[in-house]
C-alpha cells in the first residue's frame, strides 16, 4: 500500500501547479481584451471599418494565447514541447484549409460568373 501511495505522489509531480493570482491574471486579462474590442466596435472609434477588423483580430490573436498560457497551461516545456508541437501543426493545418476553400471560392466564382466581376 505505500508503494501505490508513493506513485501517487510521483504522478501529481508532472501536475503544473498554479496560484490563484496566475488564474485571476488570465481572468482580468481576457475581459480587459474582450471590453476594448467591444467599445472600439460600440464607440465607433476607427473611421475605417477595415481598420477596426485588423485591431479586433489582433486582441483576438492575444487572447487566444492568454488562454493557452493562463488557463489550458501550454507552453514550450510542457509535456517535452509536444504541446505547442501539436498547437503549430493544428493551426497550420487550419490555415492551408481556409486559404484553400479561400482559393477554390474565389476562383469558381471568377470562372463561372465572369459578369459579376468588376
Amino acid at each position: 500500500m505505500s508503494d501505490h501511495s508513493h506513485d501517487h505522489d510521483h504522478h501529481d509531480a508532472d501536475i503544473p501547479h498554479v496560484s490563484l493570482k496566475e488564474y485571476l491574471t488570465g481572468f482580468v486579462l481576457a475581459v480587459f481584451l474582450t471590453v476594448v474590442p467591444f467599445w472600439l466596435v460600440m464607440g465607433d472609434v476607427f473611421d475605417s471599418s477595415s481598420t477596426t477588423a485588423i485591431v479586433i483580430l489582433a486582441f483576438a490573436l492575444v487572447q487566444i494565447v492568454v488562454h493557452m498560457v493562463f488557463f489550458l497551461h501550454m507552453n514550450f516545456h510542457s509535456e517535452g514541447g509536444w504541446n505547442m508541437l501539436a498547437l503549430i501543426f493544428t493551426l497550420i493545418l487550419v490555415f492551408i484549409t481556409l486559404a484553400g476553400s479561400l482559393w477554390v471560392m474565389y476562383n469558381l466564382n471568377v470562372n463561372m460568373m465572369p459578369g459579376m466581376m468588376d
